[in-house]
């Protein structure tokens, strides 16, 4: 399995830095997608039409941390 993320308009493979780093729990790309791949997504919205309470996941790839929304990974079998 391979797990892809677009970061900054390029496709990167996760897999490929293996000091990568996902999510809150910073796990690897692999244990984060085999526990639930939980992301950070409030119920509730303190405000409205705001870039910070958007549904995000936070990755750490090559040194460099990104929160990008979940739409821009994929899974690649």
């Amino acid at each position: 399995m391979e797990i892809f993320a677009c970061l900054t308009g390029n496709w990167v493979n996760l897999c490929d830095d293996s000091d990568c780093k996902i999510g809150k729990k910073e796990q690897s790309p692999l244990e984060w997608f085999d526990e639930c791949a939980p992301l950070w997504a409030p119920h509730k919205r303190k405000d409205d039409n705001t870039f910070h309470q958007l549904d995000c996941v936070t990755i750490i790839y090559k040194g460099k941390k990104y929160k990008i929304n979940p739409i821009f990974i994929q899974i690649v079998e």
